[in-house]
């Protein structure tokens, strides 16, 4: 099967087209031929070095595919509802930039009705996210207000959906006025251009003072005193990326008389029940919004698989609305 490899750790010409022999799907496992594969910003981590392969992960990158179920445990296909030739897309831990990729079962959900490969390739990673750190992790209720950072990012268009349909008032930054109109227009309350305003000040000032509920972040650095400072009384801020550093100085009485929680996660290396806990958790509450067009996909760009480099190079420039997909022929 054709393949793309991480030849180097470095800029994005380091990822080459290359042959592999077809992986073969084990207990509990299916065997996809991948229609489509998303790109997100662990890749472009992997690829530069910062980001190890789990210990039994693949060293292909790719977290999330679609396509068509090739073969697989019949046992476990079985008790999941699935069989052979069905549509599906998956979380992996790595191996999704390849024609065939092998996951578990449980990471597996059928394709929502009416989508394309490309854009079911890019639901798992970022609702997969989204659910477990804004909903498990922070416990954002309906009548709550929520920010996320980098609202036009593959998470920040999940999150700002799912949290407006789950009933949140929510607030997007962005790096342009382009963006911000994008982030109203996915159904976000607010939107901040932090480039030419303090995100800080006009969180203060479209919540009267207060600060909001719950807070998404992939910034982390300087960034976090001043969300502490966004937060109101037993606010929840959570963090799922260092983009801004990994080192932060905050006003720890603040967190004391406001009872606020700080807390983090990263999903590549957790457990499989872990994982399957999410995925089902997804299947009954977000994919009927989905299948409702209550919430859509957000796919910016599409590359032929052979021209990932491309893909690499715009997810760096930050100049995507959504996600990229890399496509393995025709949908």
């Amino acid at each position: 099967m054709k393949v793309i490899e991480i030849t180097a750790f470095g800029a994005p010409d380091v990822l080459r087209l290359a042959e592999r022999p077809m992986p073969l799907a084990g207990v509990g496992e299916l065997l996809i031929r991948v229609a489509a594969s998303g790109v997100n910003r662990p890749d472009v981590l992997q690829r530069t070095g910062n980001y190890p392969v789990p210990p039994g992960a693949s060293d292909i990158p790719g977290l999330e595919v679609a396509g068509v179920i090739e073969q697989g445990d019949a046992q476990a296909l079985a008790a999941a509802g699935l069989a052979l030739g069905d549509r599906v897309c998956a979380l992996v831990a790595g191996g999704g930039y390849a024609q065939y990729c092998v996951a578990p079962v449980g990471q597996c959900l059928p394709v929502p009705r009416g989508l394309s490969d490309s854009e079911a390739a890019s639901l798992p990673e970022t609702f997969f996210t989204v659910w477990s750190n804004v909903f498990d992790r922070a416990r954002l209720q309906p009548g709550e207000s929520f920010l996320v950072q980098g609202g036009t990012s593959g998470i920040g268009v999940t999150a700002i959906q799912l949290a407006k349909a789950m009933g949140a008032q929510v607030i997007a930054t962005a790096g342009s006025d382009e963006k911000c109109v994008a982030c109203l227009a996915l159904g976000a309350d607010h939107a901040i251009n932090y480039k030419t305003h303090d995100f800080q000040a006009e969180v203060k000032r479209l919540t009267s003072g207060q600060g909001v509920d719950v807070i998404l972040d992939m910034v982390a650095g300087s960034y976090v005193a001043k969300e502490i400072e966004c937060l109101r009384e037993d606010g929840r801020l959570v963090i799922i990326a260092v983009q801004g550093g990994v080192k932060s100085e905050i006003n720890a009485g603040l967190v004391l008389r406001r009872r606020l929680t700080l807390t983090g996660s990263t999903l590549r290396p957790r457990p499989l029940a872990f994982k399957q806990a999410i995925a089902q958790a997804c299947l009954r509450y977000v994919w009927p919004l989905i299948e409702q067009g209550r919430i859509k996909p957000v796919v910016h760009s599409t590359f032929a698989a052979q021209h990932a480099a491309q893909a690499h190079e715009l997810m760096e420039s930050n100049q995507h609305i959504g996600k990229i997909v890399l496509t393995w022929g025709v949908e």
